[in-house]
Formats: C-alpha cells, sequence, structure tokens
C-alpha cells in the first residue's frame, strides 16, 4: 500500500471564539454522537439545521468467541454476546442508511479495551465496513491500561487501520489524556498527529487546549450526561435524549463536510522537526515543506 503522506485538515489555529461557547454561534455546525441505546426520534432531529454529521458507535473492544463451548454458564454468555453483537450491528447498519438518507455525514468509532489491538482494529473495520467518505474515530475513554486500551496499543490499532483502509481515524480523547499525548507526542507520533475529536465539557477550554502539539480542534465535544440534565443543558437537540453526546466544529457546515471524514495526519509542530530522524524529511521541511511521511512516523 502506498505511503500515505501527512495531511492538512486543522492548518491554522482556531479562532479564539471557537475556545468559549462556539455551539452559542448559529453559523458552527453540530455532530452527534450516539450508541445503541441512544433513542432517536429522526422526523425531529433534522428540524435542527445545524446538525450536519451523526456518529455511531459501532465495535467495543475484541469480537465475542468465533465458538461457544465450556460449562454451560459459560455457552449461555457466549451466545448472549454473539445476539447482543448481531442486534447492535443490525441497528448500526440501520442508522447508516437512515442517516445518509437524511444528508448528514456518517461516521463510526470502536470503543477501545485493552487486548490485541490488531484484532481490536479488524473487529472495527469489519463491523463498521466504512466507505472513503465516511469518519472513521478511535475512542480511547482514559490511560489506565486495566481499563482501557493502552496509548502504545492505540498507536497499533492507528496502523492497522491504515494497513486495511488506506486512512486514518480521528482521535477521541478527554481533555487529561489529549495533553498528556501532548506532552509525550515524542512517544505517540501518530496519536499526536491524528484530527482531535476533543471531549471536555466546560464553557471555555482555551486555557486548558493542549495548543503546544493541537492547533485546534476537528470537533469538540462539549456536551454529555456530565453535563446535561432535564433543567439545564449547554444545547439541546430535538429528538433526543438528555444524554446524548453533541459536539461542535470550528467551521462552516459546507467546510466540514468537505474535511469529512479527516483521514490524513496533521502537519508537524515546529519544535518536532528537530527531532525527526530522516535527513531527507528534515530538509524538506526545511525547505518550507511541513508535512513529513508516514513513514517517518511509522
Amino acid at each position: 500500500m502506498a505511503l500515505l503522506a501527512a495531511a492538512v485538515v486543522l492548518g491554522t489555529a482556531a479562532k479564539a471564539s471557537d475556545f468559549s461557547e462556539p455551539w452559542k454561534n448559529a453559523a458552527r455546525p453540530l455532530v452527534i454522537d450516539a450508541y445503541e441505546y441512544n433513542s432517536i426520534d429522526w422526523q425531529q432531529l433534522v428540524t435542527d439545521k445545524r446538525v450536519a454529521g451523526f456518529i455511531n458507535k459501532a465495535s467495543d473492544g475484541l469480537p465475542p468467541p468465533y465458538f461457544c463451548f465450556g460449562a454451560e454458564a459459560d455457552v449461555k454468555l457466549c451466545k448472549a454476546q454473539w445476539k447482543r453483537y448481531a442486534v447492535t450491528r443490525e441497528l448500526f447498519q440501520t442508522r447508516k442508511v437512515v442517516v445518509k438518507a437524511l444528508g448528514l455525514k456518517w461516521g463510526a468509532y470502536h470503543l477501545a479495551r485493552p487486548g490485541n489491538p490488531v484484532e481490536q482494529a479488524n473487529n472495527f473495520i469489519d463491523f463498521a465496513e466504512p466507505a472513503p467518505d465516511e469518519l472513521m474515530a478511535l475512542d480511547i475513554e482514559g490511560i489506565d491500561p486495566m481499563q482501557w486500551m493502552s496509548l502504545e496499543d492505540a498507536e497499533e490499532f492507528v496502523r492497522q487501520v491504515h494497513r486495511r483502509v488506506g486512512r486514518f481515524p480521528v482521535l477521541y480523547v478527554n481533555g487529561k489524556t489529549a495533553q498528556y499525548i501532548a506532552d509525550n507526542r515524542y512517544q505517540y507520533r501518530l496519536l499526536s498527529r491524528l484530527p482531535l475529536w476533543y471531549a471536555r465539557y466546560k464553557p471555555d477550554i482555551e486555557v486548558h487546549f493542549p495548543m503546544g502539539n493541537w492547533q485546534g480542534y476537528a470537533l469538540w465535544q462539549f456536551s454529555a450526561q456530565a453535563n446535561c440534565g432535564r433543567f439545564r443543558c449547554p444545547y439541546r437537540v430535538p429528538g433526543t435524549p438528555n444524554d446524548i453526546d453533541v459536539s461542535v466544529a470550528p467551521m462552516s457546515a459546507d467546510q466540514l463536510r468537505q474535511q469529512w471524514a479527516f483521514g490524513g495526519l496533521l502537519d508537524v509542530p515546529a519544535d518536532y522537526l528537530a527531532s525527526i530522524p530522516v535527513p531527507l524529511s528534515r530538509e524538506k521541511a526545511l525547505a518550507g515543506k511541513v508535512t513529513i511521511t508516514y513513514a517517518d512516523v511509522a
């Protein structure tokens, strides 16, 4: 497979206004992300013309075992896992058809768990069957490797997705994890260059944002169960429950549709160039070409 050059997704820093309640700006499009238990009233949802995309949970960790064997309780659990897997996948495919028919952009995310990252990447791709115009996202909920996929494994997950699909996923992380990756970007040379789907439930994030690595976010998940309830919510999307996750993009709806599905790598920060171990790439960078090849970080 041909090596993919770094792509300019968010080549310039986001405007200051996009770090302070950008969802109040009617020109900023919104993206919904949901899992299988979120109920959606599609007719109501599309009355909000700011909603431009929908990202649905696809796979969760490793796939269920192919064969069910062992004690009776083990077999029952295995069969229950397969039933849930089949129902979840059918709902996923149904939602994909509905979302595209409504003219919204479609995406899928993988919930990263401990376990073989290559098998998880294969599980995600086989489950989501992503088309070239569909966003892919890796959801890392935290940096505790006992609960979530380690960042080292996440790098291998990303490599396997690229091997099979030829493009990269968006990285979904919270503020703490984003800052950790930014602080250790020389170690996480792929994760630190993925377009950032930033999850932080504060009205202003400029002082928190890891600007030393990312110059802006691709999406900011600003509303979720953590800060949206019956009486107070940053933004309510019609036809969705209070715990639905809502993200905002730092661009117009047309720009979001053009950049969707964010399949490339971001440009390298200037202070990173001196650490590039490949002389040819450094020469290109110093000559004014600020991109390096995927081979340099693989």
